[in-house]
């Protein structure tokens, strides 16, 4: 009888927010029309396909993030995260001539950096947005001063490394893109199917009731962090392949991008509210947008000022949300 009562209070938390789901849906169709409409190169093949591999990086590390802030948490050094771990990716590759090995270095610094996150919040008891704040800061100026802002190039040139970032399968299906579905559907799984995902929510929904019925908070939102950091790190692989090297200005700007992103989708930064599904159309309606306006040679302060105005719109909405 205890373990039913466990498991349906378990079962309060876990609900996602996918009533807004269909209107997202709705919002993904008419931006399909418009710039249909309005572009004839949009709604082709091609198109379609860069489109799924331009919005492979944010949604790998914004499925790392939707955990984090369902778990009543945020991480906004994901960015900075990025170009961080392709410093060691690069170095590793170059001094090794082994991708594996340069990929498991770079997943490993960046798990480490979820850990410290994790061990700064859940420990110390710092916020999370200080927190990660410092990171931000600390990751992009080390990654200044270890490259002196002089791009730390690829010498191995790698046929897979190339690949991975850039590459289709059949011409057709990017491999990125192929490697985000694959990380989708496992943590889509988890969150929905497994105790781990049912325990996330209910620690951003109340951590104090989950506490009550056996939970350990702390314990919960470190792995998120972990995991989090992690497939940030996956997806600044697939950056450094993009961009051959190792640079200082990579990922500026895109933790925003990402938060806006699941916010969108209806994660609450609340936490103990949204899903998986709903962060990826969140991601798909802000990728629409951007490759969109640029086929529509709209200039990029107006991309700019049209991304800025989604993120302060997202954020009231779900503000708006919380209220009720």
């Amino acid at each position: 009888m205890q373990a039913v009562a466990k498991k349906n209070k378990l079962s309060l938390f876990s609900k996602g927010s996918g009533i807004g789901e269909q209107g997202l849906l709705i919002v993904l169709g008419v931006l399909f029309v418009i710039f249909s409409v309005t572009s004839p190169y949009f709604f082709t093949v091609k198109n379609l396909t860069n489109i799924l591999g331009q919005i492979s990086l944010p949604l790998i590390s914004a499925i790392g993030l939707s955990l984090l802030v369902i778990s009543g948490e945020v991480d906004i050094s994901i960015g900075s995260l990025q170009a961080f771990v392709a410093v060691p990716l690069i170095v590793v590759m170059n001094s090794t001539g082994s991708f594996v090995l340069g990929a498991v270095t770079a997943i490993v610094v960046g798990a480490a950096i979820g850990v410290i996150n994790g061990f700064l919040v859940t420990r110390l008891k710092i916020n999370s947005l200080i927190a990660s704040l410092g990171m931000y800061y600390v990751l992009r100026g080390s990654v200044y001063l270890i490259t002196r802002k002089v791009p730390i190039v690829d010498e191995i040139k790698g046929d897979f490394f190339f690949a991975l970032g850039n590459m289709k399968l059949a011409r057709i299906l990017p491999y990125s893109a192929i490697l985000m579905f694959v990380i989708l559907f496992v943590f889509m799984y988890i969150m929905k199917h497994t105790t781990y995902g049912r325990r996330l929510y209910a620690v951003g929904g109340n951590s104090e009731v989950a506490s009550h019925i056996g939970i350990n908070p702390d314990k919960m939102k470190f792995s998120a962090f972990v995991i989090c950091s992690t497939l940030a790190s996956v997806s600044a692989i697939l950056l450094a392949s993009r961009l051959g090297s190792a640079q200082h200005l990579a990922g500026t700007g895109f933790e925003f991008q990402v938060v806006a992103a699941i916010v969108l989708g209806g994660v609450s930064l609340a936490g103990g509210i949204g899903t998986l599904l709903g962060a990826f159309i969140g991601v798909v309606i802000m990728g629409i947008i951007q490759n969109g306006l640029g086929m529509l040679n709209v200039d990029t302060m107006w991309q700019l000022t049209i991304t800025g105005s989604i993120i302060i719109l997202a954020v009231a909405i779900d503000e708006l949300k919380n209220r009720r």
